[in-house]
């Protein structure tokens, strides 16, 4: 195996068994970068200088015997929405054309603080007002969507050119890029991570979050990321705590809940097929499986457009007045739109939030864990504009990708999506893991228990 390939976790176990030193480490990754750029473009920015000199000062760290712990020397790309002072986050736009950010966001100085190594910025959708993120490709069929927003972030670390990587997930912005890309995305609970220094799409919707190859890696990643920050007025007072699973794949007790409504509704075969596939392993671990209704389920796409629209609309008021035609005529319609909903269409949809976040938390009183697809259909060709059900439906692809993703966004519930046809070689599935607030540890754990007793998810192609 290349260095480039190696999980999160190998990666640090090599490191400080001083095995592979993070120079090593950073060269293999570039390396990558270099060779599979030219067909997935991930990168909005590649900082290959600035990297080798953090992984020099990372290696003589550790030479010195100073072990800041197992991001130590990792490799990363952070989604082109995360500040870190001195260097440009372009939102996708040209609208950021000559920006700069004076500071680190909370989330890229808690990983630099951990050791590891900034390799630049991934491409996300503009202004992550979007589910495909189009100058990006899929990193198993370069001729396939790579989803989005986070499609940078997704096919870095699919693509070995990242060893992890930052999203962000308003209406499952990590989730449906990394089900696409068949790695692991990890939404935390609304509040667990900071979202100081970020750009904004929705205030009310918007989280930060790791993308890994493994379930044991997104805990790794979410360890530094967690805790409280007084600049995020939604940030929850939620202690720092170790969040990776321990090798116990017995989900014996564990109650899994599995939707008869909502999220099994105009899906794909082979995605049902996989997913309920999934299902039965997560029974074959012990875990007792009860079937359940999706409460509200029916206004689930209007909440979430009745709460992301307006507040996108409401952060980019000034740059619609000032420069409407540096934003592509894509993100420019959906903002314009965001003026035609009143004060009375948004305050509804906050209310019908606060009874959904009601029913789910009573929902949560029977399961401990939703499981369930992360997006009804794989990834598209590119160009793709709709997708036809067998019911003769037709819905946009962006309405698909987000519709079984949403719901964990307006609850604020953590969801985490991890790769299930692994051992078919065909294209990649997600399945989503959903539980009660600040429950990620539990997520984690089913993640990894069934992470462990499956085959490894196929690579994708290095170059």
């Amino acid at each position: 195996m290349q260095p480039a390939d190696l999980t999160l976790t190998q990666a640090a176990t090599a490191i400080g068994a001083r095995t592979l030193s993070p120079v090593e480490l950073l060269d293999a990754v570039l390396e990558r970068i270099e060779r599979t750029e030219p067909h997935l473009n991930a990168y909005a920015a590649v900082h290959g200088e600035q990297a080798r000199r953090a992984a020099r000062t990372a290696a003589d760290e550790l030479a010195a015997g100073r072990h800041r712990g197992p991001l130590h020397g990792i490799p990363m790309g952070l989604k082109d929405l995360i500040d870190v002072a001195g260097t440009a986050t372009g939102a996708g736009s040209r609208l950021r054309e000559g920006h700069r950010a004076d500071a680190d966001s909370t989330v890229a100085a808690r990983l630099a603080a951990a050791g590891a190594v900034l390799l630049g910025k991934t491409h996300t959708h503009e202004f992550a007002y979007g589910l495909t993120t189009p100058q990006t490709h899929n990193a198993r069929d370069p001729h396939r969507v790579a989803g989005g927003s986070s499609g940078g972030s997704a096919v870095a670390v699919a693509a070995g050119s990242a060893t992890f990587a930052l999203g962000t997930d308003t209406g499952g912005s990590i989730r449906v890029p990394a089900a696409l890309n068949g790695v692991v995305g990890l939404k935390p609970t609304y509040g667990l991570v900071s979202r100081h220094g970020v750009t904004a799409l929705s205030w009310s919707l918007d989280h930060v979050g790791p993308i890994t190859r493994t379930v044991q890696d997104a805990a790794l990643v979410l360890t530094e990321l967690a805790g409280h920050d007084p600049r995020d007025p939604a940030s929850a007072a939620a202690p720092r705590t170790p969040y990776p699973p321990g090798p116990d794949s017995d989900l014996g007790g564990l109650r899994v809940g599995v939707p008869r409504t909502y999220y099994f509704d105009r899906l794909a075969p082979d995605v049902e097929h996989a997913v309920r596939t999934a299902i039965d392993h997560l029974a074959g671990l012990g875990a007792r499986l009860v079937e359940v209704d999706i409460p509200l389920a029916r206004h689930v796409q209007a909440v979430q457009w009745g709460l992301m629209v307006p507040e996108a609309t409401a952060y980019h008021e000034p740059g619609l007045r000032t420069a409407p035609d540096r934003y592509t005529p894509e993100v420019r319609a959906l903002l314009e739109a965001g003026t035609l909903l009143s004060a009375g269409d948004y305050l509804r949809a906050q209310r019908a939030r606060t009874l959904m976040r009601r029913a789910w938390a009573q929902l949560f009183t029977d399961i401990d864990v939703l499981a369930a697809p992360t997006v009804p259909a794989t990834a598209v060709p590119a160009g793709q504009e709709t997708l036809t059900w067998a019911d003769g439906t037709t819905e946009s692809v962006a309405d698909a990708y987000v519709r079984l993703c949403a719901p964990a966004d307006i609850t604020g519930v953590p969801a985490l999506t991890l790769p299930t046809a692994g051992d078919t070689g065909g294209p990649a599935v997600g399945l989503q893991l959903l539980a009660r607030p600040f429950h990620e540890a539990l997520l984690l754990r089913v993640g990894h228990a069934y992470e462990q007793t499956r085959p490894a998810p196929a690579p994708a192609p290095a170059a």
